[in-house]
């Protein structure tokens, strides 16, 4: 019976899913189907969606994406690329294309089947983005006409006839003003430095040299000083903490650095004659706007003290109403709402089993033989017996049930786009409402980026001539959807704003993690609760390009550590699709947004149960059973 009702489509998926991983040389790698735009994700990458039909334009639109990929994957490196990316927006279009067609052309020169696959994707692309149809340059896109040109330059090979004619209406013009990059363009294309240098010439030989920015070959001994300094920082991650002054120092962070430097020329300008000048000097310190020599700012993580802020000025701590005006949070609510309908059966009968689950565990517990309360009929016959004998009482016992608040931090990051992020908004609001019932307090937090590839603090770290191990290098964006003294009804409309397009960014975990642990130490509840749901490891471009691979990851596994330490909060995650319990140590992995709901439930009630033991047993319950349906 089963095998009747296997899905057709799944031999092939599961096919190609291995031979991305080993085309990518990445055994480890996460390969899914969905209907959502095809992409990379934090941990893997997401596929067109495959119909039982396997007709043949599915096949081959699902191989050449997967294989464009694992191309990229496998040839080219992120540091690198942020290295020689101009700043321009169009000659950094034109350098991103001219890098997948370099990664692209690589394996469809070595393997005619994957260029026949790369080709179907090309074929798709032109058809989709109407490039047939296209008549002069100033609709046609110059970035990717240079990009089949050098694919085509590279393999010899005949474009699909729609790319033929996007190239041809910029031919001209490049035979024109290409003059010299593109000769021997094939030979050493393993290089990506050595190709990014041919790339940068062509942009400028097109006319767009203006928008190259610094020239990062002049930055070699900088660079290399650099990674020196990221090894030192990866060995301290491995325990290493007998790092000299003077390393610690040269580790240290632009802005104390500048402070540090202020101060000092400050206190040569102060006279030292006796303690009376204290309260000049207070009176300068106050003037001049710098900290006091005690009073040196606080670290950026209190978990990792080797963690660096490059700058926080740009980081933000916002409301729903602050990103959206009223009738925009309306607008994107009642979209929210339309999303919820074809599940509304489905939520509401969760929504039922867990408060049921919940108000159970509310007051299940009494105080037997007391001389006042509820009158304990169970004992009434030893009255019968003996009417000498006192009538017993007894007294419903209160758990720490009613004194309890749950926080939910919510991953905004761009992964999330579409049915993940509905479902999340969907379980957030259900949880709300049916926790409120319950009376207990419940916030909903979100975290992102304020911008994608570093935002302010990179111009900043540009501006500053790239000082060497900056750390986080983004603008942080936390979104307080729902507080946890607000009530349900006036925080409903702020949940909609999860489907703002161009909201969901970057991922950095671990600081969005300990600010959510910050704000629930500091609430009065005796119990604290903090659920993360999220689709991936931490990942910002900027940050990582300038920084060792794990960063962020080392950070996060620092801030859950902590955390779990201390036991001020108790704390769980549920991945979607990512296997976050290699992070936490009370985590459950789905596979399907849609599982996200019932893994909340399951998770919730689970953690209201008073007897250790059934909670254990009600959490592994949980996993096998999120599991089982992902299988």
């Amino acid at each position: 019976m089963n095998k009747k009702l296997e899905n057709p489509a799944d031999p092939f998926k599961k096919a190609l899913a291995e031979a991305t991983r080993a085309l990518a040389g990445e055994a480890e790698l996460e390969v899914s189907y969905s209907s959502d735009p095809s992409g990379r994700t934090n941990s893997g990458v997401r596929l067109p969606q495959v119909s039982r039909r396997l007709n043949r334009e599915e096949i081959m639109l699902a191989r050449g994406t997967a294989d464009g990929y694992a191309l990229r994957d496998r040839f080219h490196s992120d540091a690198t690329h942020a290295r020689f990316a101009p700043q321009g927006e169009m000659a950094r279009a034109l350098f991103d294309a001219l890098e997948s067609a370099r990664c692209e052309a690589i394996g469809a020169r070595a393997m005619p089947g994957v260029a026949d696959n790369i080709d179907a994707r090309l074929a798709h692309t032109a058809k989709r983005q109407g490039w047939e149809a296209m008549t002069s340059t100033e609709s046609a896109p110059m970035a990717e006409a240079a990009g089949l040109l050098l694919r085509k330059e590279i393999t010899g090979r005949a474009l699909p006839k729609d790319c033929e004619h996007l190239l041809g209406l910029w031919q001209k013009h490049f035979d024109e003003h290409l003059t010299h990059s593109l000769e021997n363009i094939g030979e050493g294309l393993e290089d990506q430095a050595a190709f990014a240098r041919r790339a940068r010439a062509m942009i400028e030989e097109l006319g767009y040299g203006d928008q190259l920015g610094e020239d990062p070959e002049g930055e070699s001994e900088e660079d290399l000083e650099q990674e020196s300094e990221e090894d030192q920082t990866e060995e301290q991650t491995d325990g290493d903490q007998s790092g000299s002054e003077e390393d610690d120092e040269q580790e240290m962070a632009p802005d104390d650095m500048r402070s540090e430097d202020a101060e000092s020329a400050k206190m040569d300008l102060v006279p030292d004659e006796s303690d009376d000048d204290a309260e000049e000097t207070d009176a300068l310190d106050a003037d001049d706007g710098l900290p006091p020599p005690d009073h040196m700012p606080a670290p950026p993580s209190e978990a990792d003290p080797n963690y660096q802020v490059f700058t926080a000025e740009f980081d933000e701590v916002v409301t729903a109403e602050e990103l959206a005006d009223e009738a925009e949070l309306e607008r994107l609510r009642a979209y929210l709402d339309k999303q919820l309908e074809p599940l509304k059966g489905a939520v509401n009968r969760l929504a039922n089993r867990l408060q049921r689950r919940l108000q159970a565990r509310q007051n299940r517990s009494w105080e037997f033989d007391r001389e006042e309360g509820l009158l304990d009929a169970g004992r009434l016959a030893r009255v019968v017996a003996n009417p000498t004998t006192p009538l017993s009482f007894k007294v419903e016992k209160q758990t720490e049930f009613r004194d309890t608040v749950v926080s939910l931090l919510l991953d905004n990051s761009g992964s999330m786009r579409g049915r993940p992020i509905s479902i999340a908004a969907i379980t957030a609001d259900v949880l709300a409402r049916v926790l409120e019932r319950c009376q207990v307090k419940v916030e909903i937090l979100g975290f992102t980026t304020r911008a994608w590839k570093g935002g302010e603090s990179r111009e900043r770290w540009l501006a500053d001539g790239r000082p060497a191990g900056p750390g986080r290098l983004n603008d942080l964006r936390h979104i307080v959807y729902k507080a946890a003294d607000a009530p349900w009804r006036r925080a409903r409309r702020n949940l909609g704003l999860m489907m703002r397009e161009g909201l969901l960014k970057e991922n950095i975990d671990g600081e969005a993690l300990e600010w959510a642990h910050r704000r629930l130490v500091g609430r009065p509840e005796q119990r604290r609760i903090l659920m993360v749901i999220s689709d991936g490891a931490p990942v910002d471009d900027s940050t990582l390009s300038v920084n060792p691979s794990n960063y962020l990851e080392h950070h996060l596994r620092e801030v859950i550590s902590m955390i779990e330490r201390r036991r001020a909060v108790e704390l769980l995650a549920i991945g979607i699709g990512h296997d976050v319990t290699r992070y936490y140590e009370r985590a459950v992995t789905i596979t399907d947004a849609d599982q996200l709901a019932g893994a909340v439930t399951e998770q919730l009630a689970a953690l209201f149960d008073a007897d250790p033991k059934a909670r254990a047993r009600a959490e592994t319950k949980g996993q096998r059973g999120h599991r089982g349906r992902a299988a």
